[in-house]
């Protein structure tokens, strides 16, 4: 996991520079417990919203802005996943995180990064999408107090005063939420590798070799899309690579005019599709050894935007 980002606790300077300073440390915590940037930032600016309602008098009799704002934004994103898991049952098809870019791959014509929310959320093996994903099948308390702990080495007195249980439930709930990485987690590869494997899927994808895409993916591999309800995308996840390889092959057929590039992917590699210079389709994967055993593709526009803007 990462290392703790400075939280900005112990400072009592209640002025707006202080407190907007934690916004990008917010920001990555409330990515990471709801798995999209659009919530991330509205839990964020709901945070600030009840702390600039306060008078001058109730903020400075705050201790820590810092582990206020903290508090509050936990509060609001463990009460949005409850409300998220009964939007997901109506939602058409699967639910996927949104995919995260990498920004130092989208430069300006002058040679800056484009700023904007994506910028502040810091890419590392807690928002791979694998790990993504696993935070979605955990119950809500378990994705708050792993976060929490692992992530942003909060210890578990702190979580329990965030969260409103006893240390001792935090630290059940985090050692749960493990057990179900570790069932799951497969070896970590070297990222030359990762690469040079999506390489090779991207080319055989784009040549229609069924072959070589069987062979580049795991016997049991899944490939799961998300297009919130758009027409094309697969609504069940497509189990085996024989059936995924055909699955791939037969979606190249409907778009002859599609380019392929290879993009970090939250920090892993990946793909994007293009049709007509629009970005269609993000796509991050999933290896174990050298094959590939998860394919994710994002087609739901409105999960799109982070990348489309940057266009």
């Amino acid at each position: 996991m990462s290392a703790r980002p400075e939280s900005g606790r112990g400072r009592t300077d209640p002025g707006l520079s202080a407190v907007m300073s934690e916004r990008r440390r917010l920001v990555n915590l409330a990515y990471r417990l709801l798995g999209s940037l659009a919530e991330a930032e509205d839990a964020v600016q709901e945070t600030y919203a009840r702390w600039f309602a306060m008078s001058r008098e109730q903020q400075e009799a705050i201790e820590s802005h810092g582990a206020w704002l903290t508090t509050v934004v936990s509060r609001i994103c463990l009460n949005l996943l409850g409300s998220a898991r009964v939007r997901r049952e109506r939602y058409v098809g699967e639910w996927l995180p949104e995919p995260l870019p990498d920004r130092t791959e989208w430069l300006s014509a002058s040679g800056d990064v484009t700023s904007d929310l994506a910028d502040r959320v810091i890419q590392d093996e807690s928002v791979t999408m694998a790990f993504l994903v696993m935070l979605d099948s955990m119950t809500s308390a378990e994705r708050v107090a792993l976060v929490l702990h692992d992530v942003f080495r909060y210890t578990f007195a702190e979580v329990a005063e965030i969260v409103d249980r006893t240390p001792g439930a935090c630290r059940q709930l985090a050692s749960s939420a493990r057990r179900r990485i570790s069932a799951s987690q497969t070896p970590a590869i070297p990222a030359a590798q990762q690469a040079s494997i999506v390489r090779d899927f991207k080319q055989a994808w784009e040549a229609k070799d069924i072959r070589t895409l069987v062979s580049l993916l795991d016997p049991d591999a899944t490939a799961i899309a998300d297009g919130g309800g758009l027409p094309g995308a697969a609504r069940r996840p497509i189990h085996g690579s024989m059936q995924v390889a055909r699955n791939l092959v037969s979606a190249a057929g409907r778009a002859p005019d599609r380019t392929i590039l290879e993009r970090t992917v939250n920090g892993q590699p990946g793909l994007v599709v293009q049709h007509d210079g629009v970005i269609g389709i993000v796509i991050a994967f999933d290896l174990a050894g050298d094959r590939i055993k998860h394919i994710w593709a994002v087609t739901n526009p409105d999960k799109l935007r982070p990348w489309t803007e940057l266009q």
